[in-house]
């Protein structure tokens, strides 16, 4: 037969063996978690790119119109003050 020696050694790589497949099948589970966890974080990510494009549209609208109406000010001033300096 075989010397204790041997016996033991087999025992320690059949006890490794069987850690190391649990270890891999752990792996196996936290890297499929991380997968679906990016996938959220993506697809929150996106709504948010949505939520900031739909709220950026109406304030650079309101922008352009308050500009408009700066320039408008800015010319009836203008033209306003020759009207007045003619007539003194």
């Amino acid at each position: 037969m075989s010397d204790p020696a041997q016996i033991i050694l087999l025992l320690v790589i059949i006890i490794l063996s069987i850690l190391l497949v649990v270890l891999g099948v752990q792996v196996f589970f936290i890297l499929r978690d991380l997968r679906s966890t990016i996938t959220k974080a993506n697809k929150v990510l996106d709504d948010a790119g949505q939520i900031t494009e739909s709220v950026s549209q109406p304030v650079s609208s309101l922008a352009s119109i308050l500009m408009g109406v700066k320039t408008g000010l800015i010319a009836s001033k203008v033209w306003g003050g020759k009207k007045d300096r003619k007539e003194k």
